[in-house]
């Protein structure tokens, strides 16, 4: 019975070995050439992913696990995808940065993968104490990669500030769970849907629920929960902010859906106002605070809680499509984002510092480089056809359907603000004069991660694939 549970778990385990093999190759080569370490890391993420995508057709049903505490399904399928993918870019896109700032490369690896799994436990939990410690294991280590630049003191300041109201929205979390278990006797989700069915949701579990809600909402960075995402995302190592920017809030996103979609989803009408105030109020404060920011890693915080107002469309429109939407959302937004973290890592390690104006005259510096950004962030802004404007359009159809037409206006609103701070950017490579700044030249490994991301975004704009996964992975709610 363990032996078959086990091979369910295929893809956890993988990931599991993968972190305690890249820390122990560390510990055998302790001098000379470790970049192998880093592509190993990206190989050993993309191995992981195809064995995932193997078990697409084997989960037409959900599986649950030990009891109904984790539950295996297409969901979790593709969640488990986009965090993999994130930590392939990621590791492939670190080589370079961590053999010149990192003294322990195996570790940071090892804690990329650890990170993951805890994501993964997030994507396919069943329980509200199997979430809980899912999102324990991906964001302590998330708090030490955080801290890792030892030679920045950003770095330690950026660590501890996320360690401390991690924590604090951890308790949160744990409080609201236990609100919940107070109310309905137990912490399964397939439990709490069918006592939430017949005896629809009172005081103490609405109560839960929204200290739940609002534990998650630290997690996406969605204001007024946003408070720790620009000095983390401006402190940590660049390569860390693209992946806690992407991987991070997608697993927050993973959590949100699984309790508000799953066991919620009858009283749907007892949260929605609440994730409606979270995603009007995130859309319309991260674009106006971005438009004052001369840090690309600030601006880009900024521009993520905007984006984690965008994506909760899907989640407060509750249905279907919204579910199809958000997931299509999250998927594109990974290699937006990260893509333009990665092209912010290269500029950074060439002229030392993140300033907007570092970026002035890339292309004249590095025209491929200065094409790659603009692409990427008309993405963020969501200019058609690239596959930001397609997410956007699947979120505000989804809002539309469900009558939430105020929060559409701002939704469409908030986009057209954005394009002044992406434009900012695209005005300083293409317009501002090169002065003094060195040429840019890209390392293998982080040119192969940027082109990546660059082909996954245009060739987004036929979203057909990716939208056929979505709605099978809707499916497990609707």
């Amino acid at each position: 019975m363990m032996a078959q549970i086990l091979g369910q778990l295929k893809p956890e385990l993988l990931t599991f070995c993968a972190a305690i093999a890249v820390i122990l190759a560390d510990l055998i080569q302790v001098r000379g050439n470790r970049k192998w370490i880093g592509w190993f890391s990206a190989a050993a993420a993309v191995v992981i992913l195809v064995v995932t995508a193997n078990r697409w057709h084997d989960l037409v049903r959900p599986v649950p696990l030990w009891g109904g505490v984790m539950v295996l399904d297409r969901l979790g399928l593709i969640f488990k995808a986009i965090f993999l993918l994130a930590a392939a870019i990621t590791a492939a896109g670190s080589v370079d940065f961590a053999s010149q700032r990192f003294r322990h490369i195996g570790e940071y690896y090892g804690l990329l993968f650890f990170s993951v799994l805890g994501m993964m436990l997030m994507a396919s939990a069943g329980d509200l104490l199997t979430l809980y410690l899912g999102l324990e294991l991906a964001t302590l280590s998330l708090y030490v990669l955080a801290a890792y630049s030892k030679i920045s003191p950003r770095s330690g300041e950026a660590g501890l500030k996320y360690l401390i109201l991690g924590a604090t929205a951890s308790a949160v979390y744990l409080y609201g769970a236990s609100l919940v278990y107070g109310t309905v006797g137990t912490t399964l989700f397939s439990t709490i849907d069918s006592r939430v069915s017949l005896n629809g949701i009172g005081p103490g579990l609405a109560v839960g629920i929204l200290f739940v809600i609002a534990s998650f909402a630290f997690k996406i960075a969605a204001v007024p929960f946003h408070m720790w995402a620009p000095d983390v995302y401006q402190g940590a190592p660049t390569p860390v902010t693209g992946f806690l920017s992407t991987a991070s809030k997608a697993a927050g996103f993973a959590a949100i859906m699984r309790v508000l979609l799953g066991p919620m989803l009858d009283a749907a009408s007892g949260w929605t106002v609440f994730v409606i105030a979270l995603s009007g109020l995130s859309m319309i404060v991260g674009n106006l605070l971005a438009l004052a920011q001369r840090d690309i890693k600030r601006m880009l915080a900024y521009s993520g809680v905007a984006q984690a107002g965008y994506a909760l469309v899907g989640i407060a429109s509750a249905s279907s499509l919204g579910a199809l939407g958000t997931i299509f959302f999250l998927f594109q937004y990974l290699f937006t984002n990260l893509g333009a973290f990665l092209v912010a890592t290269i500029v950074g390690l060439s002229t030392g510092d993140d300033q907007i104006s570092s970026y002035n005259g890339l292309s004249r510096r590095n025209p491929g480089l200065a094409l790659a950004m603009l692409v990427l962030l008309l993405s963020l802004g969501g200019i058609p056809p690239l596959s930001g404007f397609w997410g956007k359009v699947f979120l505000f159809w989804a809002g539309v359907q469900s009558g939430l037409y105020g929060l559409v206006f701002i939704g469409v609103m908030a986009s057209v603000l954005s394009l002044y701070y992406y434009l900012m950017v695209a005005r300083a490579m293409y317009i501002e004069p090169a002065a003094d700044r060195p040429t840019i030249r890209l390392q293998p490994s982080t040119m192969v991660a940027v082109v990546v991301c660059v082909l996954v975004v245009v060739g987004l704009t036929y979203p057909g694939p990716i939208l056929n996964l979505a709605h099978e992975a809707a499916a497990a709610f609707f």
